[in-house]
């Protein structure tokens, strides 16, 4: 059984045909540049085959239009129609307090997801435009939404609510919604299978670590608490990310720099973080080269960059085992966490004399596609059992 994964971004459509029997994806690949001269497709198969190509692409339709194609092309396609599509999983940023498990989509769902676009601005408009365009594509296909908030509305008020004057919450919603939910779902519940103990039996620190950055503390398979909040802002120093930061600053700069809310948004978002300190890069890989460079000057920023977003993670790793009131594993995964054995080894070092002897550190390659096809089928199948169908 094929199920079809969905990550719409602004000017890109990533997608995945998975295998569900076998959790083996059959091709995947990215329509990127939509809506410009220099559009193009990269997809992969299983068997090796690729294809790179220019692609005329207006808009988000196009790009479904183009992944459909080439997943039924007589030589790089993995299917023979797209007939054998039995279900479509979407990745979508905000479901607000309203979905707290993945949902399948109707009328009512969509409305919801354009309703909290304006707590999504950037990303909640690209699903749905690719939720209805395969509605016009795959018609007859059911389709999932699975929200990237959704794992952490387990979260208790004590840890969701800002200190703001609380009709602030009940007139716009302003409070922590957290997100990287789907992946945060995904290696706890690994850690679970390597650790040979049930998820509802541990308690665990996720940490994913990549150009964004955030953290959860799962109790006994529920998130009681993460890192990024309202936004993907909160919390860890991230590649062009501040995190946590005093709000009195970013009015003290709009009062320095002459500048609007959208100039300090973009100080906030895309100059800061690893990026802002290092005066160097977002790569961490570029960062941990130049700490050892020569040149002083740059060594010693690169340095005190790297300095900051170790101190952050091992700051909210000693929170959340209080939180939590134990810790039994404390996972890495993304792009940093999984390719920076380094970074493991240093904190779990610094860490040694507080932790109990038998905290398990453990590396867990993310898999967010699996879990939206996974999640997909799960739904689908229930329908299929209520109507009686196989």
């Amino acid at each position: 059984m094929s199920i079809l994964v969905i990550n719409c971004g602004s000017s890109s459509a990533k997608y995945q045909l998975f295998n569900i029997k076998h959790k083996r994806a059959l091709a995947r690949g990215v329509v990127e540049r939509i809506g410009g001269r220099s559009a193009r497709l990269i997809h992969q198969c299983d068997s090796g085959l690729e294809l790179t190509k220019k692609v005329r692409c207006k808009d988000h339709y196009a790009a479904m239009r183009i992944i459909v194609d080439t997943l039924t092309h007589e030589r790089f396609g993995v299917i023979a129609s797209k007939d054998k599509i039995r279900g479509i999983g979407h990745r979508v940023v905000h479901g607000a307090e309203e979905f707290n498990k993945s949902t399948l989509i109707n009328a009512r769902v969509i409305r919801s997801i354009e309703r909290y676009s304006e707590l999504a601005p950037l990303h909640n408009p690209p699903s749905l435009a690719g939720i209805k365009a395969c509605s016009r594509i795959l018609s007859g296909i059911p389709q999932v939404a699975v929200f990237d908030t959704s794992f952490h509305q387990t979260m208790p008020p004590r840890a969701f609510f800002y200190g703001l004057p609380f009709r602030y919450y009940k007139k716009y919603g302003i409070r922590k919604y957290g997100f990287h939910g789907t992946s945060h779902r995904f290696v706890s519940e690994e850690a679970a299978k390597r650790i040979k103990l049930p998820p509802h039996s541990l308690k665990i620190i996720t940490c994913h670590l990549g150009n964004g950055c955030s953290m959860a503390a799962v109790d006994r398979g529920r998130s009681v608490d993460t890192t990024m909040g309202f936004t993907p802002l909160e919390g860890l120093l991230m590649g062009t990310r501040s995190g946590d930061l005093d709000p009195a600053a970013a009015l003290y700069l709009m009062e320095k720099e002459r500048a609007g809310i959208n100039r300090v948004n973009d100080i906030l978002n895309k100059e800061s973080g690893l990026l802002g300190v290092s005066g160097i890069s977002n790569d961490m890989r570029d960062i941990l080269k130049a700490s050892r460079c020569r040149n002083v000057k740059v060594s010693k920023r690169a340095k005190l960059a790297i300095e900051i977003f170790i101190y952050r993670i091992e700051k909210y790793i000693g929170a959340y085992q209080v939180v939590m009131g134990g810790l039994d594993a404390i996972v890495f995964t993304g792009g940093i966490g999984e390719n920076c054995p380094w970074l493991v080894r240093r904190i779990k070092k610094d860490l040694e004399s507080t932790l109990r002897k038998r905290v398990r550190f453990l590396v867990i390659p993310t898999d967010e596609e699996l879990l939206i096809a996974r999640d997909t089928y799960g739904i689908i199948t229930k329908i299929w059992r209520k109507n009686g169908k196989s």
